[in-house]
């Protein structure tokens, strides 16, 4: 397969990397941060997730996020719905894209969600005949596809028996989530060809998490199979509540820097993510994690006419 022209990036930031953060992050700092991202160039902004708040307290006022967005034309706003309620929440809400997850991983289930993985997929059938229904797109998550923190080795084949499911159940994409990275690249090269070569390389997505720092070179090896969809998360915001020590998503300004530097299209403007990066880790008290955000700082802070 070739590289892909464009990649389709899926931001996560405001979902997955902020549902982590110890203290509530405000909503207008929410819907600063998801409405500079659509200005950036970005066309999918996971927004938030219609789940328990005893359980991820941050994505409580996902709804009222939602409300106070002002939506960008082309621009879709998909939420997490993990059961039933979830959808019908969301629904409320007038969402037009929702997700789900499940696990590759028995013992990350069980952690996780409380049930086995063939319990957790039986759980989403009500949600993808109601979403169906609706008109609802429903996009699918396979946690744990490179490792898990309970088990360790994870077989190649259980993650694309549960890529399967979920596309036969009705998503229109599987996102295949390295939760702990603990990935290299001809790992998640081997593992993301098995799954495609089953469900479609249209149809597969990647989302590698860089706790050992292997996030970029990972997606690289994976472009060359032709996947052209990638989550991330802007200024490598993210973690994972149920794996210690698993630091943030890929961050997507390293990963725009890198696609632009390939020649491949993504339509998003580096500058303007990086200052909607800066904003929202101001407002939480740090500085990105993003390497290239970092980078773009330090130059910006340079006086002029300084040489080698």
């Amino acid at each position: 397969m070739a590289r892909p022209a464009s990649v389709r990036i899926v931001e996560v930031g405001p979902r997955d990397g902020l549902q982590n953060e110890p203290g509530l992050v405000p909503v207008a700092a929410k819907v600063a941060l998801i409405d500079a991202l659509a200005d950036a160039g970005l066309k999918v902004i996971e927004s938030g997730s219609f789940v328990s708040p005893k359980w991820v307290p941050q994505m409580a006022d996902t709804a009222e996020v939602l409300a106070a967005i002002t939506p960008r034309p082309g621009v879709r706003y998909p939420v997490l719905t993990p059961n039933l309620k979830g959808l019908e929440l969301a629904l409320a809400s007038g969402v037009e894209e929702v997700a789900v997850f499940a696990a590759a991983s028995e013992a990350f289930s069980a952690r996780n969600i409380n049930c086995t993985i063939a319990e957790s997929l039986e759980r989403f059938a009500p949600v993808l005949d109601l979403a169906r229904a609706r008109g609802v797109a429903v996009r699918g998550y396979v946690s744990c596809v490179l490792g898990c923190p309970y088990q360790g080795e994870v077989p190649v084949a259980k993650v694309v028996e549960v890529a399967e499911r979920l596309m036969a159940m009705g998503c229109y994409e599987v996102s295949l989530g390295d939760t702990i990275g603990v990935g290299t690249p001809e790992r998640a090269k081997a593992m993301a060809a098995a799954v495609a070569e089953r469900i479609g390389t249209a149809h597969t997505a990647l989302h590698f998490h860089d706790t050992y720092g292997q996030a970029l070179a990972n997606v690289l090896a994976c472009l060359d199979l032709g996947i052209a969809t990638v989550d991330a998360a802007v200024a490598g915001l993210g973690g994972c509540p149920y794996a210690k020590g698993a630091s943030g998503n890929l961050a997507t300004e390293d990963l725009v820097y890198m696609l632009d530097g390939l020649g491949v299209e993504t339509g998003v403007d580096l500058g303007r993510l990086a200052a909607a990066g800066r904003a929202i880790t101001a407002a939480l008290g740090r500085t990105p994690a993003s390497r290239v955000a970092q980078a773009l700082a330090a130059k910006a802070a340079e006086p002029l006419g300084r040489g080698l």
